[in-house]
């Protein structure tokens, strides 16, 4: 269920303009536009050199201020396209005193645009939509034409770490990293009753864990 539009939505996005980056293109064809790269200047945000991680689909913000503060020596960039949920993460970094992530109101398809190649050593998908319908196929995060983007923003070593209450979805994203040179590791059929140490929950892994099981997994590409 889509959250219902917050009151004075555009006057606390820009209350949060020093942790939110919201780019305005003029060509909404991912296509065309990522060939006219608008690179964000990281050492610059963040005034260090230190490893990124990037989350797609950040929600509220749980995870990504959680990961953020228990590794203050990694910078984080978070992506959310939905300003009315983007906003509440937003705020919660500036309440909490986070300076090491940056928010992006954007699509997944436009971050080669805005984002360095092979600069991110971590991308997390976390309870990203499932999309069950085959007619929304390509909309899922681990459809065919989203890894030539996770190629490009990742480092040599760099991994995809996945999130999902959605058995379909889940079986669909193990076929799906094989055929693109991933390997997978770690992979988890009940999160929560496994020994994994460090697992950070998210909003919706808090509320949606009671009705089943969270799988799990890593991927990584073949060197």
């Amino acid at each position: 269920m889509r959250d219902r539009r917050k009151k004075h939505l555009e006057e606390r996005l820009a209350a949060v303009e020093s942790v939110l980056f919201s780019p305005i293109s003029d060509d909404r064809n991912f296509s065309t536009a990522v060939q006219k790269p608008e690179y964000l200047d990281l050492a610059g945000c963040f005034g260090n050199g230190n490893p990124l991680m990037l989350e797609i689909g950040c929600g509220k913000g749980a995870f990504i201020c959680e990961s953020a503060k228990r590794n203050p020596d990694v910078n984080y960039i978070a992506v959310e396209k939905v300003g009315n949920v983007l906003v509440t993460a937003c705020e919660r970094a500036l309440a909490e005193g986070i300076r090491n992530i940056l928010f992006i109101k954007t699509d997944a398809h436009m971050l080669p645009k805005y984002i360095p190649d092979h600069c991110v050593e971590r991308i997390y998908l976390n309870f990203s939509c499932p999309y069950p319908k085959n007619r929304y196929e390509n909309r899922r995060l681990t459809y065919d034409a989203f890894f030539p983007i996770y190629d490009r923003l990742l480092t040599a070593d760099g991994e995809i770490h996945q999130k999902t209450d959605n058995m379909h979805f889940f079986e669909y994203s193990l076929a799906q990293y094989p055929k693109h040179g991933y390997l997978l590791k770690n992979i988890s059929l009940d999160l929560h009753n496994s020994d994994f140490e460090g697992n950070i929950v998210t909003e919706y892994e808090r509320r949606f864990s009671q009705f089943g099981p969270i799988y799990r997994l890593e991927a990584y590409k073949k060197r």
